[in-house]
């Protein structure tokens, strides 16, 4: 499609800034083999963590929220099979399209996939998945007056079919060509397919699902261990504007992919530093409350919840976490904002001097 008419153009020249990125992003896969090989346990603990907030956060980027995480939990884990409304029933939609991926031999991309894990989505709910659009359809912001702001206007209904199968066979050839990193040539497929935008409903979604599955292919499994998904969700507003930013003259073949390039590696650098620093928790020497206490006061950020300590040091429970917080707290390392579930904590300079 039109970002892979002529990539000698439109990458060939990359940034200093994203070379980087890609060296960092490189280096974090080459550390993958060496996790799977000395630490399979951790690896399963984070790949189940993933999971569930995979599916959680990308739901909720739609405004798909289960309120109670105890009942999505549930629900995730297949425990729960009665679906009281559409919120329930999209988040077990993400949940079998998801597991399909990363369960399933899916090969080959086409978009029979893609239909597919449209239809998955849907599957629960009365709506109709499995189509592409009918109608033509517009991306628009609404404002709290009510009025609205076209962010851009995707490929009509009409070409939407011949449009799909165009940027499918492009980027499968660029891949065998093999002259362009593929995790570029993941992030303009993924632009590409949004700003065709195939659906009346479920397109980010989608999108989403498939930059996990294609990452992998290349090699590129931090998805699995750490969610992607998780990471757009907290940056929500750096991945819409990007998205905008790198739509403008789409249509005309004038589009600049980078502000979409440059948020898209960012997005996977980070999550490679994250799970580095999860590996790096797990072999950290010493008891388990050592383990915990040198996370908050060394790697863990400003302000953190019980769930990020949970989440970057597998294998504690949360009893051990908060009598390692309340320590802290005592020797005044940390103070906590708010209490119950929801409580904050804040690291103070007396901690970043331990």
């Amino acid at each position: 499609m039109r970002s892979f008419a002529d990539l000698d153009v439109l990458i060939g020249l990359v940034p200093a800034q994203i070379v980087t990125r890609l060296s960092a992003i490189d280096f974090g896969r080459g550390s993958e083999a060496l996790y799977r090989d000395q630490m399979p346990g951790l690896l399963t603990e984070l790949a189940d963590r993933a999971r569930v907030l995979s599916i959680t956060a990308s739901s909720a980027i739609e405004g798909v929220i289960v309120a109670d995480a105890d009942r999505a939990r549930r629900i995730i884990d297949r425990q729960t099979t009665t679906l009281r409304n559409r919120s329930e029933q999209e988040l077990a939609g993400y949940r079998d399209a998801q597991d399909y991926l990363f369960q399933e031999d899916w090969q080959p991309l086409n978009a029979g996939l893609i239909l597919h894990l449209h239809r998955l989505l849907f599957a629960h709910t009365a709506a109709s998945g499995g189509a592409f659009k009918t109608e033509d359809n517009l991306v628009v912001d609404r404002s709290p007056d009510g009025s609205t702001t076209v962010r851009f206007k995707p490929v009509p209904a009409a070409s939407t079919p011949f449009a799909v199968d165009d940027l499918i066979e492009r980027y499968k050839q660029a891949v065998v060509a093999g002259e362009h990193h593929p995790v570029l040539l993941s992030g303009l497929f993924v632009l590409d397919l949004l700003v065709i935008h195939p659906f009346e409903d479920g397109n980010g979604r989608v999108a989403r699902l498939l930059t996990g599955a294609m990452l992998s292919e290349h090699g590129y499994t931090v998805g699995r261990y750490v969610s992607l998904e998780q990471e757009i969700a907290e940056s929500a507003d750096a991945y819409y504007q990007a998205l905008l930013d790198s739509t403008h003259g789409w249509h005309e073949g004038t589009a600049d992919p980078w502000p979409w390039l440059g948020y898209f590696t960012s997005m996977i650098a980070g999550a490679y530093a994250v799970f580095a620093d999860r590996a790096s928790a797990a072999q950290t020497p010493g008891t388990k409350q050592q383990r915990i206490r040198e996370h908050i006061v060394r790697h863990a950020s400003a302000t953190f919840r019980l769930a990020d300590i949970r989440a970057a040091v597998p294998g504690v429970s949360d009893q051990t976490i908060r009598l390692v917080l309340e320590q802290l707290r005592k020797e005044g390392k940390v103070r906590a904002d708010g209490t119950g579930r929801s409580a904050t904590w804040t690291r103070t300079n007396t901690a970043r001097s331990e």
